[in-house]
């Protein structure tokens, strides 16, 4: 198993009392999104980047043998380890939660859950349940995004969260002096987690939707917060853009430092213009502007 953090990471989104088998795919980092490409048709519910590769996730429900064939197939073409482990059923939602710490963003913020005590030093203070949704702050991406909201012109606007995962991204904006938010997610568990966290920190300026980017209020904003993946970004940025105002800025994560350029390409083909970049891990997060 890798660190603590990337398998506590991971088990927040598996289906509570479900055994799994846990993949552990040991390789070089620029090789994970390579896998994670040719495993997107099998069966797994969950992938997690760790310090050694990749975990997987495949419900014991499920008949492995097709899945170990492709693994030893791939490894005819690409160099990568992996070994299988049974995870007996449990309620992943409490485990999750009795190894969730407290997150703290430099001296900006501090995202802890509603059991936690509060943290002190920090400007802001987020209380975030995560209840199976993405986004805790713990995870690299998350982390830089919320880093980046403190340097990004928020007060007075109004701002869009793509796949907001558990709204953690929009809360903080709302923080900051936002003033009307939009957040979307393809998951309903993300949407309605959205909902109740906004609640726990007195956020009445978000509205949340569950559905696809159609599915969601058009711009104009005056930012747009996407920590999703890379695909999923590379495949909205030209509506993102359309919606944002002149001078407006888009805030990008989820995908490794190699796909860099390739974001960054096809969005100043979409209109934009390269803004600052943070790397944090094998991640990227970086900050796009509306050209005009």
């Amino acid at each position: 198993m890798a660190n603590q953090y990337s398998f506590i990471f991971a088990i927040q989104h598996l289906l509570p009392n479900v055994d799994y088998y846990q993949y552990n795919l040991h390789c070089d980092a620029p090789l994970t999104e390579v896998l994670i490409a040719y495993l997107a048709d099998a069966p797994f519910d969950t992938f997690e980047e760790t310090p050694e590769g990749l975990a997987a996730y495949l419900p014991a429900s499920n008949d492995a043998t097709p899945v170990d064939d492709l693994l030893r197939e791939l490894q005819e073409s690409f160099s990568f380890t992996w070994t299988k482990t049974h995870l007996p059923a449990q309620n992943w939602n409490a485990v999750w939660e009795s190894n969730f710490q407290p997150v703290v963003v430099n001296e900006f913020c501090a995202v802890r859950a509603d059991f936690h005590e509060n943290i002190p030093g920090v400007r802001y203070e987020l209380v975030i349940n995560p209840k199976m949704a993405f986004g805790t702050g713990h995870h690299e991406t998350t982390w830089m995004c919320l880093a980046a909201l403190e340097h990004l012109p928020v007060e007075g606007g109004r701002f869009f969260d793509f796949g907001c995962g558990t709204g953690i991204l929009a809360i903080m904006a709302s923080k900051l002096g936002a003033r009307e938010l939009e957040a979307i997610d393809i998951e309903d568990e993300s949407y309605r987690n959205t909902l109740e966290n906004a609640e726990l920190n007195n956020v009445h300026n978000l509205k949340a939707y569950c559905g696809v980017l159609k599915d969601a209020p058009e711009g104009p904003y005056d930012g747009i917060l996407a920590n999703i993946n890379r695909n999923v970004i590379l495949d909205s940025l030209p509506t993102l853009a359309s919606w944002l105002k002149p001078g407006a800025w888009l805030l990008t994560s989820g995908y490794l430092q190699p796909d860099y350029d390739m974001v960054a390409a096809a969005a100043e083909a979409a209109g934009l213009s390269r803004g600052e970049v943070w790397h944090r891990g094998n991640w990227v997060c970086a900050v796009f502007n509306k050209v005009g």
